[in-house]
């Protein structure tokens, strides 16, 4: 097993543990806005439980970066062109945002794949043809 498979794997399993650190977050966060809704402001135990589930909230959100790291060096399927390849692995860690955007590039990266093939093709037959 080679260190960049060993790296995946064990970026895969922080993967499945941040996915549940995402869960309990949103619990937290319910937690918060509950109790903040409860305190209406005021001081008392609803208000310190506010202060409280915020501050154990930072922690779940310290490694969300380890997705985005997951996402960018997981492999990709064998024979995938490299725009392809680099257009999903922006989309999936989420470094370009605009949805649109990313779908038409996608669009058009696959529309010039087609035209690149097609061109080869042509290519090959004339010079198989003339050959």
């Amino acid at each position: 097993m080679s260190t960049l498979d060993v790296a995946r794997a064990e970026l895969g399993l922080a993967v499945l543990y941040l996915n549940k650190a995402e869960a309990r977050d949103k619990i937290c966060r319910a937690i918060q806005y509950g109790s903040k809704y409860l305190s209406n402001g005021e001081p008392g135990t609803a208000q310190n439980v506010d202060k409280s589930t915020s501050l154990a909230r930072k922690v779940f959100c310290l490694f969300k970066f380890v997705n985005d790291l997951h996402a960018l060096i997981s492999p990709t399927s064998p024979g995938t062109p490299l725009p392809l390849v680099l257009l999903g692995k922006l989309s999936r860690t989420g470094i370009y945002k605009n949805k649109e955007r990313a779908e038409l590039i996608g669009r058009i990266s696959l529309y010039c794949c087609m035209g690149s093939s097609i061109c080869t093709t042509l290519v090959e037959y004339s010079v198989f043809k003339d050959g």
